[in-house]
């Protein structure tokens, strides 16, 4: 089911364009997609008690590696993962995609990975219990290089990017069947509420998003997210 929603995703996504000030668009269910389709496969083939949602790949994590907050060392070695990824035709000079050969490392996906392998160990304690999704696939790049967030965009070029996104993520949302969707940040909690609606039996939890923009996250995010899961019944301690 989830193969089937990233291809429909994928597919709605292709005919899309974005304007100014973004200069390049990396979609890695294309480039990516043996990666991805692996990691769906292998830990998102079975009913979770929590999904997580992030917003979009960063530049050193999913954008490299297909995998949401696909941090290089998390893929390789704790999920076991190591499918080939051939960069996209037109890529920006100052982001190259280098799959696991990727030096650099996505601080967001270090922390909230070390964060599930600290709590249980394995990925596949991990992934018995909970799956990881971004609400877009996309990468939208700057003529500098900059990473351009989904939340930025004019209304009319988010609109249909946001339709095909929402109607994915209930699709993941029904294969899954969890008890709780933890938003990861306010943008992705927004969407989740957006996507299951007022009537869903599904409780919504927002944790503080691990990103080293985020002064909070800087001050022991480990530590608070956890709290803050225990606080909602999401896991027991």
């Amino acid at each position: 089911m989830l193969e089937q929603a990233a291809l429909a995703l994928r597919h709605a996504l292709d005919p899309l364009e974005f304007g100014a000030p973004v200069t390049h668009v990396y979609n890695p269910l294309h480039y990516a997609w043996a990666m991805h389709q692996a990691y769906i496969r292998r830990y998102g083939s079975s009913p979770k008690r929590v999904v997580f949602l992030g917003m979009n790949p960063g530049p050193f994590g999913m954008m490299q590696t297909g995998v949401p907050f696909g941090e290089v060392a998390a893929v390789r070695d704790w999920m076991g993962l190591n499918e080939p990824i051939v960069p996209p035709a037109h890529e920006h000079p100052k982001r190259r995609i280098e799959g696991l050969s990727c030096t650099r490392s996505e601080v967001s996906g270090r922390r909230l990975w070390g964060w599930a392998a600290e709590q249980f160990g394995t990925a596949e304690h991990f992934f018995e219990q909970a799956f990881v999704l971004n609400f877009c696939p996309l990468v939208f790049l700057e003529a500098s290089g900059r990473n351009y967030t989904p939340d930025k965009l004019p209304a009319a070029q988010a609109r249909p990017m946001e339709q095909a996104c929402i109607q994915h993520l209930r699709d993941c949302l029904e294969a899954l069947q969890p008890r709780f969707a933890v938003g990861v940040g306010g943008f992705a909690a927004q969407r989740l509420q957006q996507a299951l609606g007022a009537q869903s039996l599904v409780r919504i939890v927002q944790i503080l998003h691990p990103s080293p923009a985020s002064p909070a996250a800087n001050r022991g995010w480990q530590a608070a997210i956890q709290s803050t899961l225990v606080e909602h019944g999401v896991f027991d301690s």
